[in-house]
C-alpha cells in the first residue's frame, strides 16, 4: 500500500509525460504479479464502486476527533473533497499516530495495515471495513487510518471511496508496460479490451510472449475513433485538412447510437460496446441475428433502433429505453427494435484484417452483408445492415451534404480514408467526424455551485432558465424555468470573472447552492432534445455545454420555453 501510495504521489507531482512513464516503470518492476495486477486496475480507472460514501466518512472523523462540524465543512468548502479534507486533517486532529514500525498487532509490526500490500487492501482490509455498521465500521475505518501518512490516508479513502483519480491516461501507463515487457503498445491494448480482472495470471498473461498468448474468444479489438474536423466556415474546403481528391475517401452518415463490436467466434457471439460493456442480454435479437455470421467474424458498427419498415433510424430516445436493461421484455422489444449498422470488417476467417486498407475491408464487408441478405449491396430492412456509403464527387459538395444529416437523423458525417488501415485510439489523418452544428438557445443563470478538485473554490456548476413566456407580453409576469445544467465551454478567465460576479449577486442560499440574481444571459450547445416528465420544463437536452456568455444581452431578451419546443418539433 505505500508503495502505490508513493506512486500516487509521484505521478501527482510529475508534469511530464517521461517521468510519470518512468515512475511507472519502476514501480510495476519491483511489484509482485498480483499487487501490480491491482495498480493496474486502479491506474486504468476501474478500481469498482464505491465502498463508503464521503458523507460517512466525513461522521467517521468528526465522532472520532474533537472537530466541530462547521470547521470541518469550513475546510471541505476550501478543499472540495472529503477524502482529502480528511487527508489533511486527521494527524492533527486525532494525536500523533505511533510509529508504525512499533505498533503489532500480535508483537509483530508487519501486521500493521500500512505494510500490507495492495492486494491485502483491495481483496481484503477494505472491503472488511466497508462491510461493517455503525460504531464497528467507524473503529474499522479508523484503525485503518492508524499510523497512515497524509499521502497514504488519501489514497486509502480514494479506494473506499471509488473515486481515486489518478492524472496518467490508459496511454502512458501502455507505455509503462511496453518498456517493461519490450511488447508493443497495440498489442497490450488487445489485450486489455474485455476487461481486466486483477489477479497474479491475469497481469503475467497480459505480460507474456506474444506467442504464449493464448486467443480469447470473446476478446474484441480496441475502437478506432475519429478526429473532429473544424473547418473556420462553411465555405473553406476540405481538402487541407483532409489531403487529396474526394474520391479518396469513403463518407457515411455519422449516425447517434452506440459504438459496437459484434464478434462470432468458437461458436459464440458476443457484442461489446466502445465501453467495454458485455451487452448481449440487453440485445437478444441482435446475438440471435449474429449466428448467420461465418466463423471467426468481427464486425464493427453502430447499434441503433431501425425499424424493419423505416427508412431510416429512430433518435437516440428510442435507443434510451433499451440501455441498462438486463433482459428487456416483448414489449420494448417490439416497440424498439434493435439493428446493427456495420462500416468494417475487423476479422475475417479467424484472420486480422485491421492492416489491409479500409478499400478492401468494405469491399469484404459488402460482399459479407450480400450474402447474409441474398441481395443486392445495399443497406438491408434486417437486423444486421450495411452502412450506406455517400457519394462525394468533389469537397463543394461536402457542407451541402452535412446539413441533410439532420434529416438522415444523422449526427454529422464521417470521412475515413480508403488506404487507411484499422488503428487503435484517436490517431489523426485517417477518420474524421464533421458533426452537424449544434443546437443553440440563449438561457439565464439562476444557480451555481462550487466545483470540485483545483476549482473547489470557484462556482463553476451552473444551472440555467429559460422563461415560461415572453417577459415582454402583457398578463401575467414571466417566469424562468430551470431547463439546464452546464459545467464546460468557459476558459479561466470567463470563470474567475463569473466566480467574482456569483459572489457579489447572490440572492439566497440552499446549502453549497447559490441562487444569482437573474441578469447573465449565456448560449448555451447541445446535440438534441426530448420530452421529459422528470424536468421542471418538461424537456431534457443532450450533452448541453455553454457555447459562449452573452454580454450583449439582457435576459429578457432570453429564449422561451416556447423556442426549446419548436426546435423539438424540428
Amino acid at each position: 500500500m505505500r508503495h502505490f501510495a508513493a506512486l500516487y504521489s509521484a505521478l501527482d507531482a510529475s508534469s511530464g509525460s517521461n517521468a510519470r512513464v518512468a515512475a511507472l516503470v519502476a514501480f510495476f518492476a519491483a511489484s509482485a504479479p498480483a499487487n501490480a495486477a491491482w495498480a493496474l486496475h486502479v491506474l486504468l480507472g476501474k478500481q469498482g464502486k464505491r465502498l463508503i460514501t464521503g458523507r460517512r466518512l466525513r461522521e467517521i472523523c468528526l465522532e472520532g476527533s474533537p472537530l466541530p462540524d462547521w470547521l470541518f465543512d469550513d475546510c471541505y468548502a476550501h478543499v472540495g473533497d472529503s477524502a482529502e479534507t480528511i487527508a489533511l486533517l486527521w494527524r492533527q486532529v486525532a494525536g500523533e499516530a505511533p510509529d508504525p514500525q512499533a505498533i503489532t498487532a500480535e508483537g509483530r509490526c508487519d501486521q500493521h495495515p500500512a505494510h500490507q500490500p495492495l492486494q491485502q487492501w483491495m481483496e481484503q482490509l477494505l472491503p472488511a471495513a466497508a462491510a461493517r455498521e455503525g460504531a464497528e465500521q467507524a473503529e474499522a475505518v479508523r484503525r485503518l487510518w492508524h499510523g497512515l501518512n497524509p499521502a497514504e490516508l488519501l489514497v486509502a479513502n480514494k479506494l473506499l471511496t471509488g473515486g481515486l483519480r489518478v492524472g496518467v491516461g490508459q496511454g502512458l501507463v501502455l507505455r509503462a508496460l511496453a518498456q517493461l515487457s519490450g511488447l508493443e503498445e497495440a498489442l497490450l491494448q488487445h489485450r486489455l479490451m474485455g476487461g481486466f480482472h486483477p489477479s497474479a495470471e491475469a497481469y503475467q498473461a497480459l505480460l507474456a510472449p506474444a506467442a504464449q498468448q493464448e486467443a480469447v474468444p470473446s476478446r474484441p479489438y480496441p475502437f478506432f475513433l475519429a478526429s473532429p474536423l473544424e473547418l473556420e466556415d462553411s465555405s473553406q474546403s476540405a481538402a487541407a485538412p483532409l489531403g487529396g481528391g474526394a474520391c479518396a475517401w469513403l463518407v457515411e452518415w455519422k449516425y447517434d447510437g452506440i459504438r459496437g463490436q459484434l464478434i462470432r467466434r468458437a461458436g459464440q457471439t458476443f457484442l461489446w460496446s466502445r465501453g467495454e460493456e458485455l451487452i448481449n442480454a440487453a440485445f437478444p435479437e441482435l446475438i440471435a441475428a449474429a449466428a448467420a455470421l461465418p466463423e471467426g467474424t468481427v464486425l464493427d458498427g453502430e447499434i441503433l433502433v431501425w425499424p424493419a419498415d423505416a427508412e431510416q433510424p429512430a433518435p437516440f430516445a428510442q435507443l434510451q429505453r433499451r440501455l441498462g436493461r438486463k433482459a428487456p421484455g416483448k414489449t420494448l422489444l417490439a416497440d424498439c427494435p434493435a439493428a446493427f449498422v456495420a462500416y468494417d470488417l475487423l476479422e475475417q476467417g479467424g484472420e486480422d484484417r485491421r492492416q489491409a486498407p479500409l478499400s478492401q475491408r468494405r469491399a469484404a464487408l459488402d460482399e459479407l452483408i450480400q450474402q447474409l441478405a441474398g441481395a443486392t449491396p445495399t443497406p438491408g430492412a434486417g437486423l444486421l445492415r450495411l452502412s450506406p456509403r455517400l457519394a462525394l464527387e468533389s469537397w463543394e459538395q461536402l457542407e451541402p451534404l452535412r446539413q441533410q444529416a439532420a434529416a438522415a437523423c444523422a449526427e454529422g458525417l464521417m470521412l475515413k480514408a480508403l488506404a487507411s488501415p484499422y488503428l487503435a485510439g484517436r490517431k489523426r489523418g485517417h477518420w474524421w467526424k464533421h458533426k452537424r452544428d449544434p443546437y443553440t438557445l440563449d438561457a439565464v443563470l439562476l444557480y451555481a455551485q462550487a466545483g470540485s478538485g483545483r476549482r473547489a473554490n470557484l462556482f463553476t456548476d451552473y444551472t440555467f432558465g429559460l422563461w415560461d413566456r415572453p417577459p415582454t407580453e402583457a398578463g401575467e409576469p414571466a417566469r424562468l424555468v430551470s431547463f439546464a445544467k452546464a459545467y464546460s465551454g468557459l476558459d479561466d478567465s470567463e470563470i474567475t470573472a463569473l466566480d467574482r460576479w456569483i459572489r457579489s449577486h447572490t440572492s439566497e442560499r440552499f446549502g453549497p447552492v447559490r441562487a444569482v440574481q437573474p441578469l447573465q444571459v449565456f448560449e448555451l450547445a447541445f446535440e438534441g432534445l426530448q420530452r421529459s416528465s422528470r424536468h421542471k420544463s418538461g424537456i431534457a437536452v443532450r450533452f448541453p455545454r455553454i457555447a459562449r456568455w452573452r454580454r450583449d444581452k439582457p435576459a429578457t431578451e432570453a429564449d422561451t420555453l416556447a423556442s426549446a419546443l419548436a426546435l423539438l418539433a424540428e
